[in-house]
This record gives C-alpha cells, sequence and structure tokens, in this order.
C-alpha cells in the first residue's frame, strides 16, 4: 500500500509514518517545516522529504490513501491536487478507527492526564505479554514509536484528544474513535481559540459519551462534578463505572497505592496521578485484566517523557520538568511536588505558552495555580502574542492573575534563567512547567548548572 502524508512532521503523524514503514507500506510525505524530534527521526528511517514545502507533483493517482495533518492549510496545493485525482483522503484519526474497527478499543479522554493514563494502560498490557495496537501523545520509553498498529491485536489503547481533526475536518480527534472502553478523567476549559466558551468544550465531551458502542463502558472520575454529570446523562445502554482518587501513603522510603489486603510501591507520585491509576485500573479490568495482575505490573510504571520527568538529581537536589499547561494541571503538579518533599525549597518555572494561557480573558484560571511553591516564576515571550494575534499580556497584569506574594513574573527567558541562577538554595527541588522550550533554554544542561 502507498501513503502519502501531508504535514509528515507533526508528533503523530511522523510516528503514524515511521509505523507504517514498518509494516511494509510504501510512506511519502511533505511538510513546509519540520523541528526535531520529528526530523531526526524520519531520517533515520529514510523518510525524511528531500525539500521543504508543498509538491503536488508528488500527488500521483498509484497513491493508495493521502493522510492529512492538522496542520496544513484548507487550501494546501498537495490537498487540492489529491482531490482533483479523486484519491482517497484521510486524518490520522479516521485512519486510526480504520485500521482498529473490528478491534476493541480503549479511548482515554479528558482534559489532563490523558497521555499518563494511556501509558498506564499500554505498560500493564505489554508487561502482562497482551498484544495491543497503541496511539499515545508522548514518547514513551520502551516503545520505537508513538503509533503501533498491527494484524495480530484484537485490542486498541488511543490517547483521545478533543483537539480538531484537521483542515477540512472540525470535528474534535476523539469523535471519531468510536471506544468501546472510553475513560473520562476530568475537564477544565482549554482550547478557547476553538472552544470559545466552556459551555462549547463541554459539549464536545458529551458527544464523546454519546460515540460509546452500545453495550460498551464509560470510566469516569465521578469527584468532577462536570464529568458526573455527562455519566449520569449518558445513554442507559452503556456500563456506567465510577472511581476516585487510589488510595495512597508515602514515607521516607517511597510512595504507595494500597488497597484493602495489598501495599504497591510505586515509582511516580502524587494525587493526580492516583487518580490516573484508577482510571488505568478501570479501564484494565474493563478489558478483562484482574485487579491482581494489574497492580503487579503498574509497580514497575516509571512515567512517561514530559510528565514530572526528572532531568537531574544529587544529593544537592533534583530537578523536574512537566509538560503542565492548563491551570488545574499547574496547581496538581505544583502541589504533587510540593507534598512529596514537604519542608524543601520548591521552585517553580512556568512558561505561558499556549493560545489560551496567553490570552487576558484565561488569565484568572490560574488564581493560586503556583501558591504551593516556595518562589515561583512566570516566563512569557512577547512574539507569541503577534503569533497568535493576541492582545499583548503585561508583566504586571500576569502577575495579578496568579496572585500570591512568591511570584516573579519575566518576558525575557535568559533573565529569568539568570536571575534562578544566583539563587543560594539547600537541596532545592527546581520545576519547570511549559508546553514550550523556555525560547529555546536547554532545559537539561540548566539542570546539570544547577545541580552541579
Amino acid at each position: 500500500m502507498r501513503i502519502h502524508f501531508i504535514a509528515v512532521g507533526g508528533a503523530v503523524m511522523h510516528n503514524l509514518a515511521i509505523a507504517l514503514h514498518l509494516k511494509g507500506y510504501h510512506i511519502t510525505g511533505s511538510d513546509d517545516e519540520i523541528y526535531e524530534p520529528s526530523r531526526s527521526r524520519l531520517a533515520g528511517y529514510g523518510l525524511l522529504p528531500e525539500k521543504p514545502g508543498w509538491h503536488p507533483e508528488l500527488i500521483t493517482t498509484d497513491i493508495d490513501i493521502v493522510i492529512l495533518g492538522m496542520h496544513a492549510r484548507a487550501e494546501n496545493p498537495e490537498l487540492l491536487k489529491a482531490a482533483e485525482l479523486g484519491l482517497k483522503i484521510m486524518s490520522f484519526p479516521e485512519f486510526l478507527y480504520d485500521q482498529t474497527k473490528n478491534k476493541k478499543r480503549i479511548v482515554v479522554a479528558g482534559s489532563h492526564g490523558k497521555t499518563t493514563t494511556t501509558a498506564m494502560i499500554m505498560h500493564v498490557l505489554k508487561t502482562l505479554g497482551v498484544r495491543f495496537d497503541y496511539m499515545v501523545g508522548s514518547s514513551i520509553g520502551g516503545y520505537e514509536t508513538m503509533v503501533s498498529l498491527s494484524d495480530e491485536s484484537e485490542l486498541a489503547v488511543l490517547e483521545g484528544d478533543e483537539y480538531l481533526t484537521s483542515p477540512i475536518d472540525r470535528r474534535p480527534k476523539f469523535h471519531l474513535y468510536m471506544p468501546d472502553i472510553a475513560v473520562l478523567n476530568g475537564i477544565a476549559w482549554d482550547h478557547m481559540n476553538v472552544f470559545p466558551t466552556f459551555e462549547n468544550y463541554l459539549e464536545q465531551f458529551r458527544t464523546f459519551a454519546g460515540k460509546i458502542t452500545p453495550g460498551g463502558s464509560l470510566v469516569y472520575f465521578k469527584d468532577d462534578p462536570e464529568v458526573l454529570k455527562i455519566a449520569e446523562s449518558a445513554r442507559d445502554d452503556i456500563k456506567k463505572i465510577p472511581y476516585r482518587v487510589h488510595a495512597h501513603f508515602q514515607n521516607k522510603t517511597g510512595f504507595y497505592a494500597v488497597t484493602c489486603n495489598r501495599t504497591i510501591p510505586l515509582r511516580f507520585f502524587g494525587w493526580h496521578n492516583m487518580q490516573n491509576l484508577s482510571a488505568a485500573l478501570e479501564a484494565c479490568l474493563a478489558a478483562g485484566i484482574s485487579a491482581d495482575r494489574f497492580y503487579d505490573a503498574i509497580s514497575s510504571f516509571s512515567g512517561t517523557s514530559g510528565r514530572l520527568q526528572v532531568l537531574k538529581e544529587t544529593g544537592s537536589g533534583v530537578f523536574y520538568y512537566d509538560f503542565a499547561h492548563s491551570p488545574s494541571k499547574v496547581k496538581a503538579t505544583v502541589e504533587a511536588v510540593a507534598e512529596r518533599y514537604p519542608g524543601r525549597d520548591l521552585v517553580a518555572c512556568f512558561e505561558l505558552h499556549t493560545f489560551s494561557s496567553l490570552s487576558k480573558n484565561f488569565l484568572p484560571f490560574y488564581k493560586g495555580s503556583l501558591e504551593k511553591a516556595t518562589m515561583a516564576f512566570v516566563y512569557f515571550n512577547p512574539h507569541q502574542f503577534e503569533m497568535k494575534k493576541l492582545e499583548p499580556l503585561s508583566r504586571e497584569l500576569v502577575k495579578e492573575g496568579f496572585g500570591g506574594t512568591n511570584l516573579s513574573v519575566f518576558d525575557n527567558s535568559a533573565e529569568m534563567t539568570g536571575r534562578i541562577k544566583q539563587l543560594k538554595l539547600k537541596s532545592p527541588v527546581w520545576l519547570f512547567m511549559s508546553s514550550g522550550d523556555f525560547d529555546g533554554c536547554n532545559l537539561k544542561s540548566l539542570a546539570e548548572e544547577l545541580l552541579a
């Protein structure tokens, strides 16, 4: 089969291209810009386009499927050529569903915790030797790609992202997956550039619940009032499985999950991860995995890249990086780290990077999210406002939005890191949070310097 990718450089797109290449498909692709790590990974498999840009001459009648990425525009010349030739055009969510439509699909949704919960389920299945297809939104240790499709598996685990499918399909991605087991792990308004009101955002999750196959299951976090409303109003022909934050404790020896008859040592921590753990447990139970086998497997799960990832740890301190960007996730991450290291100086550094976080109207949702840190630093790049066509924020406005007396705001990354390097702290805990890169700051090098 011959498949061409338009906007092949995307996180999932380039992983899907590699996965299909490994299956023996003939893969081509194009993009106007390809950044790392996509660029090196595509090059390593011989899939990097020869030159950047869009090249309609690559679109020929012998192509079986054109997979269209969100990064492309509706007037993309390759897309127009494919339509003119009558080729089959699909988004990657459409393609994933088509490849897994005869399998049992577990789809993990929610405003936060999707990647970690999906990764937990994958880890348990892999540890227990269960064959499965998957798509997850971040790289995970032990997996060659973020996407895998096979002809042998009877189960698929998919991260259900609520962002839009493609430039010609404005449905959220998770509306296309038709889950047999759906996980709904919490809702907090995000992506306000495409969902301008909270009610509009909520409607996407109601629709998602309505896509569950007849006789399927909805695994839901019952302590989120919006999730609870969705579950209560969901169809009667599905099984509704509530869960709460898993029981746990910590001491000097580590962090543990507990049940009525066993204690499970864990390599991750935080109440939000205990929520993710409960979600993964219930999804696995619904898929036929016993609780004992689940707990045996989950004890070796060490997390995912960019989710409370330790970049450096020495006797003089520890440095974490986390992908957190929404207010609820930032707050949960700061609180988890503060609880894990009581009595130690926690320095939390957060970058405003997403469209929502840089919006004046969204800023108040961050109120109090950094208050558990000893010191907090917030950074934003002034050039982002022009790129995203947003009204600029001032340092004073950002400080007012977050509140608290422990906060310093910067619009220059070098200035912020310079201030941080001047701090003299005993056994500090550094926590950097962003879906960006602090304007090109090498966090690994910074961690090495701070904990030298």
